[in-house]
Order: structure tokens, then sequence, then C-alpha cells
């Protein structure tokens, strides 16, 4: 890249430090080269003091512009969805082999291995098996690079939810996408970089943090947009004010701001602030036309089941991340389920009744979301995110019990679009799919798999916090590059 100075040997941050002396002593270079500017985001992060949104060069080739993240609010079950597992049928009302261990979330009861409760079939020229709670989706099964061996940290939705945005359960770090604005911009000087839709049945538990900018500027925090009435409050300005007279007022501002901006160099979060301004005032007329969906026809719409129970909220929400990467925001996120326990994802209850429910609010939005951005030629460069933050145990809660409970060991996810090789399975869990067991990925490397897609080294993209230089996944990840075509 012309704005950032490479290590030598195009050898990674971890490794140049490492050979170069390790620990205290390397510590010590790795300071002293990050004050010389040779950090390679040192350039990047003076460029986003004057402008945080401007569009930047990826730092290699990219695969994908943006990225549509849908997450199912909850933990889906995995070997309900798209991990099949025909011993649980063999081995059902049996219970989990004594060499199974695992942490057992809330002190719910343990129960016996349970088949899936609806039935799996091939989708696609490539066969790949998908259950009926997704018989649209399985339409698309070509598109999709299926990865059954994740794993996360936690078993409780907060921490898991959290750490599954931001790369760690703590709160207080940057997600997700904060890291893909901060790193690429965006493309749309009059709409935020990064968009996050809740479902209206409420937030996920952990709210705010989930799309924090954390120790960044707040300028590449995710912005919510509602899922019902005005996407943005306060969006328009005061009746008595002309947009003319705003824009005077946030001319002399900008003014007042920049003065003091330009006698106390470096101060990232006025800078922020200044660009959070301007941003409002054009978000007052893009952001009404960008939600607008009447400027859709009916076979669009009709598609996408708006208008129509029960897929009417997810179908909306899925057509505006449609229109949302046609003006050029980078990062936008989709939250299916709301509040808590049955509300969301969360089968403690019944997987029939909560996925069944689930199940069919988003499997025509998805379908569709696949189909319109493949038409208009916006796949290719669009990678879409389908998962929870853990899956759910191959056995229920207690005898004759029909919820299964949380599941942090092995867990299902599935990508699109961006560059994915489609109509294939990454990874394996074992025979009853309780844990990853073959090719395990960890939310670090699904991670740094986003961040390559989008061409972004999730090793070299950094951020200097409180003396070290920050990264997504702590230099903790793998890229997995079996998921590209």
């Amino acid at each position: 890249m012309s704005n950032q100075k490479m290590f030598p040997c195009g050898k990674s941050r971890r490794e140049f430090v490492w050979e170069m002396g390790g620990g205290f002593a390397g510590l010590a270079l790795a300071n002293l080269l990050s004050s010389d500017g040779f950090s390679p985001n040192r350039a990047r992060a003076a460029e986003a003091t004057a402008n945080p949104t401007a569009v930047k060069e990826p730092q290699f080739p990219a695969r994908a512009k943006a990225c549509i993240f849908l997450m199912m609010n909850g933990a889906p079950s995995q070997v309900d969805t798209f991990d099949y597992k025909p011993e649980l049928e063999k081995f059902a009302g049996k219970q989990l082999p004594a060499d199974k261990k695992f942490i057992n979330s809330g002190g719910r009861r343990m129960g016996y291995l349970t088949p899936a409760w609806r039935k799996f079939r091939p989708g696609g020229e490539s066969g790949l098996l998908v259950s009926d709670y997704f018989p649209k989706v399985r339409e698309h099964a070509d598109k999709l690079c299926v990865i059954n061996s994740c794993h996360t940290d936690s078993h409780a939705h907060g921490s898991a939810l959290v750490a599954m945005n931001t790369g760690k359960t703590l709160i207080g770090r940057p997600s997700l996408g904060s890291w893909s604005v901060y790193g690429l911009g965006s493309e749309n000087e009059s709409l935020p970089g990064y968009v996050v839709i809740l479902d209206k049945r409420g937030g996920p538990i952990g709210g705010q943090p989930n799309w924090s900018s954390g120790f960044m500027p707040a300028t590449y925090a995710g912005t919510l947009f509602r899922p019902v009435g005005d996407p943005i409050l306060d969006l328009k300005g005061p009746g008595h004010i002309s947009s003319a007279v705003q824009r005077e007022q946030l001319d002399l501002l900008a003014k007042i701001n920049q003065r003091h901006l330009d006698e106390r160099p470096g101060g990232r979060e006025l800078s922020a602030r200044i660009s959070s301004y301007e941003l409002a005032y054009r978000m007052q007329s893009a952001t009404p036309e960008a939600v607008d969906l009447s400027q859709e026809n009916e076979q669009t719409l009709e598609m996408y089941g708006v208008g129509k129970k029960p897929t009417d909220e997810y179908g909306r929400n899925c057509l505006i991340a449609r229109r949302l990467v046609e003006r050029g925001v980078r990062f936008i996120q989709l939250y299916s389920g709301g509040g808590h326990l049955e509300e969301t994802w969360d089968a403690h209850e019944s997987i029939e009744k909560n996925h069944g429910r689930h199940g069919a609010e988003v499997d025509q939005p998805i379908a569709a979301l696949l189909t319109d951005l493949k038409q208009r030629g916006l796949l290719d460069e669009t990678l879409v995110v389908w998962g929870g933050e853990f899956g759910r145990m191959p056995f229920s809660e207690g005898k004759d019990a029909p919820g299964r409970n949380h599941n942090p060991y092995g867990f299902s996810m599935w990508l699109a679009g961006g560059g994915v090789k489609g109509g294939t399975t990454y990874g394996e869990t074992d025979e009853f799919g309780f844990e990853a067991v073959k090719n395990k990925v960890h939310l670090h490397d699904l991670h740094a798999t986003i961040l390559h897609a989008m061409g972004l080294d999730h090793e070299m993209l950094s951020y200097f916090h409180q003396g070290r230089e920050e990264t997504l996944t702590d230099v903790g990840g793998h890229v997995i590059h079996d998921v590209f075509a």
C-alpha cells in the first residue's frame, strides 16, 4: 500500500518483532518503530484523524467491498439446521458418552441424544444438506460455504455475543464493523459506514457494546437503524431553522473546532465529532431515500416477503441492506431475535416451536437477499455471513424435553458471496455434533477470514491504544483460505 510502511521480507509484525529480539527487547523495538511511524497502520491512523471515514485502499486485492452479517441472536442449533448427524437417530435416547466433557450452562438438566427435529435434504448441484427450517435458503446451496467447526470462548449469551462481534468476551473493544470502516472507510459520505438494524422485539443481551467502536473514535461505531418507523430518531432538523441556516451554523462550528484542532493536533475525538456533525447533516436527505422501499417494484417486495407475515420485518431489513450496499455502506448487521429466551433463537423450551417460528421469519428474506444481490451483480463483491453466538447441544434438556442447551464447543455458520467457494462445507464436529474435531474455526479465525475477504490483514490492521498496537484478533487468528474459490 502507498500509505503504509510494510515490514521487511513481507513478514507480519509478530514475526518481525520476534526475529529482531523477541521478549522485552522486541517490545522496546516495536515501540521505537511505532514512534518513528514504522507501525504499518500509523499512516492510516493519522489519515483517519483528518477524515475518519475517507475511502482507503485495501491492504491487498479485496474479494468483497462490503459485508452483510445476518446475526441470529440466541444461537440456532447446528444439528437442526446445517450440520446433519445421522448418528443422533441411531443413538436417540442414549446419554452423551462420558468422555465428552462440557460446562452445562445455567445449571440446566442434561437429557438424551435427540435427532434433528426436521429432515435434512440436499440442495443445488452440490447436494449440500440443509434442513427443512431453511427450504428457500437450501435453493441457494451452491452459493453457501458452511463452516461446521466453529467454536467460541463463552457459553453465556451476553459475553458470547460481544465476543462474536468484537473478538473478546469483555466489553470495551471495537466491533468487527468498526474495524472494517476504520480500515477501508466508507464509499458514501452521506450515509454511515456501519449500520445495525435490530429486531423490533428488542436488542441483544449486552446492548450497545456489540456495535461499539470501543477505544476508537465514535465515528467508527455502528449506527442503529430502527426496524419500524423513522430509521433514525431526531434525524430531521428543527422546523424553525432552514437548511441554509443549519448549514451556516455547522460551517461556523466546524471552523471553531478546526482552529482548536490545529492548535492541538492529534485530537481524534474532536475530529470524529466534526465528522459526525457533517454526516448527520447529510444523512437528513440521504437516509430517508436509502430506506424508502416505495422505490422498489412489487415483484421485489413480494420476493422478500414484505407486507406479509411472518416475513415482513426481516424482509424489509434485508431489502434495506441491499439498498445500503448499493449506496456504498461498508458493513451492515441485521439481527433476528430480540429480547430474551424464546423471543430469540434461544430454544430451551422447544426446538420445533422456536426454530419453526424464527426460521419462517428469515428463510424467505435471506434467500431473496442472495437472489437480489446475484441478479444485480453485487454478490461477488458482498460477503454475506450467517450465524449466532454459539450453537446448541445434541441432547435434550431432560427426559422427553424438546429444547436444547447452549453449546460453545461446536456450531455452524455460513458464508456466501465475496469470493467464497459455494456448495461446500469446511470442518467437522464429532459424530453427534457436540464439538469441533476437524479444521476447528475459532471466532478469531472467522474474523480474520472476513477481514481477509475485504482486503485487510488482521495482523497488520492495528490501532494504537494505551501503548499497544491493538488488533481485532489480537494476532491470534488464522485466515481460512480454503473457503475461497
